[in-house]
């Protein structure tokens, strides 16, 4: 690819500025920046002092100590519920198995809930709960046949497996060509009762000295029931994670947003004031509390990690294609069943509710999405001299660092910067004076009661630039202020401006978003609220010709953008983007005019909207082009000598789009392995072009974007 050049400048040109702002604008962190510094105003207002910045001990860089060796690929996944990785994890589940990686799924409850398993259309069904945990299982078993390509009722090995504590869970396991999936069932009761109080995963999470209890299913391979406590919950699965050691685990939603429930939010199973089912979170929190206490041991354990939505899916747009549903409504079928089903197993041949086509005509919708927790993880990339590149990312829920080597093409060992336990989106960017600065969101506190559980934005700083970072991250707290609410702060985006301020922006427990700025005389303004909001997580940003801060955000009814009048000013509303129409999580970047490029997928479609905006007074946007891009998730742009290049995550198999003359054109080869997260793009000075992503082998790859070759 030649040498990456476009950030090795400290005090570049405008016009090299801009191409510098896109090429690190589609990681979610434009890293622009000059020689300027005149202080202009606040970017918001202030209050009568900013927040304490503090330094967390004990969570710098590892001295000398790096990760320890990356295994083979392969994917954990913990659920509360059986269904729950069919509803909330699917496609990128069947992705996976697919490619041959194997794939174990974790169930911590028993799914049992009242036992009633009614066929749609059929006679009411009497409660039995054992019965009802049995038929979701066998359920899974022919779901998971489905996708791995073997028949439907293709009979698994079933055992018991051994547990801390003298604990029992049956383990089911299915080979086929190759391909091998492991379902792990704990068998937590989801109602129980403790001396004549109710007991469910969400009180044992929050309450010390309670005690849950399991109870196999009458064909399991384990004949008794165990008890569960908190730390033994916790125990099993920092066990599970040993005897598998992923390299990539999959959780639900440890913060699901606040809700109010009303006539058009019922609530449902939903917990009072939460977008999710409590199970879901309190399976999520245990899950993360089990992969701080495995991933930060002495030295860390090469793992990636994904979170995912579960009932706030009803609540927002529905962000899957026709074909992404169709997909998921086939496994979904398959573990609905049918009492009519030759299955084999005696208690029932599926979860009846969902068998047909109940998912699909189901007013939920949670099949038609699949709404990432964290929408901006993925690696982020710096280029310094020679074209040597600086690779971030979250591996083992701690930050690592890889360096490429001079022909940027290949890495060394990624590098243990600490920070964790850390959510895997992140945002890097240059200061004025050189340095990286990294900013992403740490799980500070993952206890039980709610006071004890805390998240905070935090930041690493290059000690000099090209140099090593300081011995510990920086505390810059949260724009909530009350305990529980500060898991509603979203991941950090930041930006530096022409003036070599950096200004960062979270969305707050309002839905809305709250800023922080960093003056050019290292001084931090306290919070403050951007005008109107009700965005979903996933903020993008960039600085345009003028040298002015555009912000995007989706909310539930359009595209949000705010921008400043003045360089220097306040965030204001700004001009609305076109279309008008909900869109899924935006990317925006500067084009070397000067004018904002803005890009995001349309809702429940392959549609996409590239849109722009040029500077100057009376500025509209205008579409620029409208392709058609198979898959689903976050949409990646950037400038590539006179074309425009959009880079889809999750997409199927190809990983760049080129845009010329209104067409779509597949560009280059897939990558040896499915991204984790969306790639990040670079745009050489000449107009070339490559990804950097991070696959399940947890080591960045460099793909070259090649034009199309001729008809």
């Amino acid at each position: 690819m030649g040498r990456w050049t476009a950030l090795d400048d400290t005090a570049p040109s405008r016009r090299r500025l801009l191409l510098a702002t896109a090429v690190t604008a589609v990681a979610g962190a434009v890293g622009g920046c000059s020689g300027r510094s005149a202080p202009g105003p606040a970017p918001g207002p202030r209050g009568p002092a900013a927040p304490p910045v503090r330094r967390i001990a004990g969570t710098g860089p590892a001295p000398g100590a790096g990760f320890a060796p990356a295994g083979p690929p392969a994917v954990l996944q913990i659920l509360a519920h059986p269904d729950d990785d069919l509803f909330f994890m699917n496609p990128d589940l069947v992705r996976d198995l697919s490619a041959g990686t194997p794939v174990t799924s974790v169930y911590v409850t028993d799914g049992g809930s009242f036992g009633r398993n009614a066929a749609p259309g059929g006679p009411p069904a009497r409660p039995n709960v054992p019965a009802y945990v049995s038929a979701r299982q066998q359920g899974l078993r022919q779901a998971y046949a489905r996708m791995l390509g073997a028949p439907l009722f293709t009979p698994w090995e079933r055992s018991a497996l051994p547990l801390p504590g003298g604990r029992q869970a049956e383990v089911d396991r299915l080979v086929h060509r190759g391909r091998c999936a492991e379902l792990v069932f704990l068998g937590l009761r989801m109602h129980a009762g403790n001396g004549g109080t109710p007991v469910n995963l969400t009180r044992l999470w929050d309450g010390p000295g309670v005690n849950l209890p399991t109870r196999p299913a009458p064909e399991s391979p384990v004949r008794r029931s165990f008890s569960y406590g908190r730390r033994d919950l916790v125990d099993v699965l920092v066990h599970l994670l040993s005897r598998t050691r992923p390299t990539l685990v999959r959780t639900l939603d440890p913060d699901p947003d606040a809700q109010v429930h009303d006539r058009r939010h019922p609530r449902g199973s939903d917990q009072p004031g939460y977008s999710d089912h409590p199970d879901h979170t309190a399976a999520g929190l245990f899950a993360w509390a089990a992969l701080a206490r495995w991933g930060g041991r002495d030295r860390a354990r090469p793992f990636q990690t994904e979170a995912y939505r579960g009932y706030y899916n009803q609540r927002w747009p529905h962000n899957l294609p026709p074909a992404a549903v169709a997909l998921k409504a086939r496994y979904l079928d398959a573990y609905g069943g049918d009492p009519r089903w030759p299955c084999g197993n005696p208690s029932g041949c599926g979860d009846y509710a969902l068998g047909g086509d109940a998912a699909l005509t189901s007013r939920k919708g949670w099949i038609r999405s699949t709404h990432p927790r964290h929408p901006g993880a993925g690696p982020r990339v710096l280029t310094g001299p020679g074209g040597r590149l600086s690779v971030y990312g979250v591996l083992g829920t701690r930050l690592a660092r890889w360096r490429s080597g001079p022909s940027a093409g290949t890495f060394g060992p990624p590098e243990d910067l600490g920070g964790g336990p850390l959510a895997p989106a992140l945002s890097v960017v240059r200061a004025p004076d050189g340095r990286h600065l990294v900013f992403g969101l740490r799980f500070a506190s993952l206890d039980g009661p709610a006071a004890r559980n805390l998240r905070e934005v935090v930041l690493l700083r290059q000690r000099t630039p090209g140099g090593g970072f300081e011995t510990s991250w920086l505390g810059l707290g949260s724009p909530e202020t009350v305990p529980r609410r500060t898991r509603l702060t979203g991941a950090p985006t930041a930006v530096t401006d022409a003036d070599g301020r950096v200004h960062l922006f979270v969305r707050n427990g309002d839905r809305g978003v709250s800023g922080r700025v960093l003056d050019t005389d290292g001084r931090w303004s306290p919070w403050y609220v951007l005008p109107g909001g009700d965005v979903q997580e996933g903020l993008a940003a960039t600085v345009d010709g003028r040298g002015l801060v555009h912000l995007f955000g989706a909310s539930a009814e359009r595209i949000e953008h705010w921008a400043q009048r003045t360089p220097g000013g306040p965030l204001h509303r700004g001009a609305r983007p076109p279309d008008g129409l909900p869109g899924d999580v935006p990317d925006a970047v500067t084009a070397p005019d000067g004018s904002v490029l803005l890009c995001y997928r349309r809702a429940a479609g392959d549609g996409v909207v590239v849109a722009r905006l040029a500077p100057g007074r009376g500025r509209r946007w205008r579409t620029v082009a409208r392709p058609s891009v198979p898959g689903y998730g976050r949409i990646g742009l950037a400038p590539s000598g006179g074309d425009l290049l959009l880079v889809p995550a999750g997409a199927d198999g190809r990983p760049a789009y080129d845009l010329t003359g209104g067409r779509v054109l597949a560009a280059g080869s897939a990558p040896a392995a499915p991204p984790v997260g969306a790639p990040a793009l670079l745009v050489h000075p000449d107009g070339t072009a490559a990804t950097v992503s991070l696959g399940l082998g947890c080591v960045p790859a460099l793909t070259p974007l090649r034009p199309p070759a001729p008809a």
